[in-house]
């Protein structure tokens, strides 16, 4: 497990490059694309299809639950890694599906629309989750008299998300979004679900603002500004607050 993954329940990276034109998934292509990627990882041995137009070629997980993934969509291409023992794998591998990807299936940078690259931190938390995130993350904020005022039977939906440009032309970006799920009816009942509060973090690279940058080029950038915002400021604003508030009440 990364360094990362040691700080919640369940950590794992995805990424995606969103295209503006359909790709073909032709049969023949498809296949040699896939096994171009399995020369390197043979253990990406279960396809699967999805939605008529999806494809999925993954791996079966080990027992730290890791497994790699890749997916293909008409419009996008996707790839990731449950529990990665470190995020430097997960970028070597999507360097070999970005530099083999535009051979394949005959793409080029004026087709890209975006690239991002999510971590994903999962806390397990049977209560509601909504109420833990006002009072951890927002319990100081302006919006708190409303959230945990007398007039507020119950919070049912926090679900902070900000966005930055890490560049002056806005074409890097970067995202932090925290999920609940707590549903209206399990305030109701008080019977909660052992479902995750999801913290992800979107590193994102925009063609078509600035000089175009490479694919592997633009992969590298972007995991370079997670892993050190991801470091610096999401694990221990976002993180671990959470997970600390979540220890208390067990």
């Amino acid at each position: 497990m990364s360094e990362l993954g040691a700080v919640c329940d369940e950590f794992y990276v995805s990424s995606r490059l969103f295209l503006k034109l359909e790709m073909g998934l032709e049969r023949e292509t498809v296949l040699h694309f896939f096994d171009r990627i399995r020369k390197e990882y043979p253990g990406l041995r279960r396809l699967r299809r999805r939605d008529g137009k999806c494809m999925v070629l993954e791996e079966e997980a080990d027992e730290q639950g890791s497994r790699r993934w890749i997916r293909l969509d008409p419009t996008s291409l996707r790839f990731g890694h449950f529990a990665p023992s470190n995020t430097d794998d997960v970028r070597r591998f999507g360097d070999l599906i970005l530099k083999q990807a535009p051979y394949h299936f005959s793409f080029s940078d004026i087709d890209y629309d975006h690239l991002e690259v999510v971590y994903g931190f999962d806390l397990e938390y049977r209560g509601n989750h909504d109420h833990l995130v006002a009072e951890t993350l927002l319990g100081e904020h302006a919006g708190s008299g409303l959230l945990l005022g007398d007039r507020s039977s119950h919070v049912i939906d926090a679900q902070p998300c900000f966005g930055i440009a890490l560049t002056p032309a806005c074409d890097l970006q970067a995202y932090v979004e925290v999920k609940s799920r707590t549903t209206t009816f399990e305030v109701r009942s008080e019977v909660f679900e052992g479902e995750p509060i999801s913290v992800l973090f979107t590193s994102r690279q925009y063609w078509g603002v600035a000089d175009p940058p490479t694919l592997d080029d633009a992969l590298g950038r972007l995991f370079e500004a997670s892993d050190e915002l991801a470091s610096e400021t999401i694990v221990p604003n976002f993180v671990n607050p959470l997970a600390a508030a979540i220890a208390s009440r067990s």
